[in-house]
This record gives structure tokens, sequence and C-alpha cells, in this order.
């Protein structure tokens, strides 16, 4: 596919490949998450990091204004960075030690969280339908998590709880994170800033627990990390082209591609067959997803009730 023929296309469409590659990318950094083995999760979320660093470097260097920041963008940047490092290792703890899809999914209710922060953060206020949208999706949530205390014999161990549980604190980390992203770039800060400062405060932070964790590894594990970056590299590169190419609310939509991808991709090299209620859960939270993404574009009409 070269990028001549990506240029003839509407800006729609070509938003849309790219955001399909980069799901697809992400989809292959759970896998090499997952091929990467019993290595503490601190040691993998690094190297994530690490060759980030190396690429928005890079990219800085070569712009006009290098690596300066926008006054008044740094707190932003902190909190972006917290959140955001936080949410990277609660991800990858939770693809390492449950159904990659699952863990995927999970990470994906991230738009409802980021909408319910930018409520406290930006002061974007939720209406009506957009709120039954967010609690439609955590509902979809409790079906992939599946609690024993309400689904009975049908819900996990306590050993199977604990990583979805993870997983669904690092979706609402992402959340957070993107609230503060999208209020640094609101405050003209650069999208490549935010991902150095923020792939740098990451392995800085990090290198306490690596030490206190530190456990040496093989060739191939090695190869897999390295190649876990690479894939994030590649999937922050497509979808910042994609938004770049078209607004977000038209195409946001096909980012849950991941999920589907992710399943493939654990179902071929790692034999992962999601269970019903996950299924469930699935089709809960993407169905929520579609209804707040026609809701947005206009495409579903519902009146909107003014609230004095």
């Amino acid at each position: 596919m070269s990028v001549g023929f990506l240029n003839r296309l509407s800006p729609r469409k070509r938003g849309i490949i790219y955001l399909l590659l980069s799901s697809f990318s992400f989809a292959c950094m759970a896998l090499f998450i997952n091929l990467a083995g019993d290595m503490p999760v601190f040691q993998k979320a690094f190297f994530r990091n690490l060759v980030a660093i190396a690429m928005s470097y890079i990219i800085l260097a070569r712009s006009p204004e290098k690596f300066r920041i926008k006054k008044g963008s740094l707190p932003s940047l902190f909190m972006r960075a917290s959140f955001g490092t936080i949410g990277v290792i609660a991800n990858f703890y939770a693809i390492s030690t449950t159904n990659m899809s699952d863990a995927m999914m999970l990470n994906k209710l991230s738009p409802f969280f980021a909408m319910l922060t930018s409520i406290i953060v930006l002061k974007e206020a939720a209406d009506g339908f957009q709120w039954a949208a967010i609690l439609t999706a955590i509902a979809g949530a409790v079906f992939v998590v599946k609690p024993s205390f309400l689904f009975g014999s049908l819900g996990i161990s306590a050993d199977s709880f604990f990583p979805l549980l993870v997983a669904l604190v690092g979706g609402i980390c992402a959340g957070i994170a993107y609230t503060f992203l999208r209020k640094a770039t609101l405050k003209g800060e650069r999208g490549i800033v935010v991902v150095a400062f923020f792939s740098t405060f990451s392995c800085v932070a990090l290198i306490p627990f690596i030490i206190l964790t530190y456990q040496p590894i093989s060739l191939l594990q090695f190869f897999f990390c390295v190649m876990t970056g690479v894939s994030a590299c590649f999937g922050q590169i497509f979808i910042t082209s994609a938004y770049a190419a078209c607004p977000a609310k038209e195409i946001s939509i096909y980012d849950y591609s991941t999920v589907i991808f992710t399943a493939l991709l654990g179902l071929i090299f790692l034999g992962e067959i999601p269970d019903w209620l996950s299924i469930i859960g699935y089709l809960i939270i993407i169905g929520a997803s579609v209804m707040n993404y026609l809701y947005n574009n206009n495409i579903l009409k519902i009146k909107k009730t003014d609230h004095k």
C-alpha cells in the first residue's frame, strides 16, 4: 500500500485505513507482550516506551521548535504521563495474565472514562444520552469481568478476577490520561511533545521498580520486548495519521477493531477463545460505542433537553 494510493482516497477513507492499521499494530503489541512470557511487567513497559523515546526524540530534533514545551502545558503533561504510565502497566499486566481480548476490551472503555473525566477537568457536561451510553458500557464491563458475587457459579475465580479488575483500572487511567492529553493540546502543545514527555517520564519512573524486580531475560524475550515497542510505535504513528486525516468523531468507532484483531491473534497463536459472557460484554460495550458515535455525529436524532 503506497502513500500515493492513500493520498488519492478521501480524508475519511484514509483515516479509516490508518486507524485499522493502528488497531492491528496495537493487537500485535498485545501478542508480543504475551509471547515475552514470564518476566516483570515493569521491564515490558520499559521497552515499550524506550522505542517511543528514540522515535519521538528524532522527530523533535528535526522540528523547528525542537524540544520546546508550551507555557502552561506542563501540569497537564505531568498528569497525562502519570495516569498514562499506570494505565500501561495495568494493561500490560492484564494482557500477560488473562485472555488478551478481554484485557483489550476493558482498556477500550477509556473513551467513556475520558468523557467522565472531561466533566470535571474540562467542564464539558454530558447529556442524558451520553450518560446512558457510559452506564451501558460499564454494564458490558461487568460481563467481561464476571464477578462471582453477581454471576454465582458462572463467575470466575478470584485469581482470574484480579487481572481483569486491573485491566479495568488500566482503562480508567487511560481515559483520565486522554483527558489531560486533550487539555495539553488545547493549550497548543504539539502531539509529539506529549508522546516524548510521556515516554520519558514513564521510563524514568519505572527504573526503581525494574531494579527491585529485575529478572534476566533470554534473547527471544528481548526480541519480543523490542517488537512490543516497535508495534506500539507504529500504532501511535498510524493513529496520529488517522486523526490528522479526519476528525475523530467520524472514524473513532473503527478503533474497536483492535479487539477483533486481538481476539484473532489470540486464537491463532495462543489458542484463546473468549467465553460467552465475555462476548455478550463485547457486544454491549461496542453497541454503546456505536450508539454514542451515531449520536455525536447527528446520525441518530434524539431531542435534547435543556437543563436549567
